[in-house]
């Protein structure tokens, strides 16, 4: 059954979108990850627009799925797997951005399914939506992962928007091995139009958590005619370099997944990745590209 996030007074479990059990994307080697859901940026670029918001049970849902795995159930929407065909009508129906397919998962019930899939892994990434609004379930899940022989030689990373305060990071780090950092971009009118904030706090916290020697990597979205921009690429030289040349991983926008305006963006050309690439490298930047590009 769907359920609203968990209450701080309860045990930690996570509210969580989607499991993979292998991803060579989500951080170094193969791991396992975990989407939770809900967010606190509201970017019209997202490639996850369902892990955004919370289902509030509102059943128009139902109708839209082809498969009957839906029902309502007391205000929330019950859910069963079996008959579930993954054919994601139920997500473009939401009104709310959210999803009727998560569940709440203990972090005893994730140990288990982390001990299923590991022969395939060498680590485990929380991503979301955004992680670090589920800070007790994720610190939790890291504590337990250290505190398990069997497991404690998985590495523990957060794929974050920067969005959490000092006082968050003071409790996640020491049982963090790494965090890959989004910045949406440096003029702050910009990145408030692109996420609904301010992006003060997701700069404090790349300096933070590159203080703590725990900043794997920064990620940048080139959007063109938005974050392509030669200001935008060097405010991200500029601030690699501080941070003792931490690598940057540029990433091309595309349409796939997302909803709203951002259907009508264009795809960012290979072209002017490499080109800003060019410029990071040039800088003493360890640069990562995308794997796959759209059309190559």
């Amino acid at each position: 059954m769907n359920s609203p996030p968990a209450n701080a007074a309860e045990a930690p479990a996570g509210v969580v979108a989607r499991l993979l059990d292998w991803s060579v994307v989500d951080g170094p080697g193969n791991r396992f990850v975990l989407f939770l859901q809900g967010c606190n940026f509201a970017c019209p670029g997202c490639h996850n627009p369902h892990t955004i918001g919370h289902c509030d049970g509102c059943g128009a849902c139902i109708p839209a799925c082809p498969a009957g795995a839906l029902a309502p159930a007391g205000g929330h929407i019950a859910f069963d797997p079996a008959r579930c065909t993954r054919c994601d009508a139920c997500l473009e129906a939401c009104p709310a951005g959210a999803s009727p397919m998560v569940r709440r998962m203990p972090v005893d019930e994730v140990l288990a399914a982390l001990r299923e899939a590991l022969p395939f892994i060498g680590g485990v990434t929380v991503s979301g939506g955004e992680a670090t609004l589920q800070l007790k379930f994720v610190v939790a899940l890291f504590a337990a992962i250290r505190a398990a022989p069997d497991l404690c030689h998985l590495t523990c990373f957060i794929d974050s928007n920067g969005h959490l305060g000092p006082l968050g990071w003071a409790r996640v780090l020491p049982v963090t091995d790494g965090v890959m950092l989004d910045v949406k971009a440096f003029d702050p009118t910009r990145h408030r139009a692109l996420t609904g904030q301010d992006n003060a706090r997701a700069l404090a916290s790349a300096r933070l958590v590159a203080a703590a020697g725990k900043l794997h990597e920064l990620r940048f979205l080139m959007v063109p005619g938005q974050t392509d921009r030669p200001e935008e690429i060097g405010a991200l030289v500029a601030l690699a370099r501080e941070l003792g040349g931490v690598p940057v991983r540029l990433n091309a926008f595309r349409r796939h997944g997302v909803r709203g305006p951002a259907r009508a963006w264009p795809a960012m050309p290979r072209a002017g990745v490499e080109a800003a690439a060019a410029r990071l490298a040039a800088a003493g930047i360890t640069v990562r590209l995308p794997a796959v590009w759209a059309g190559d």
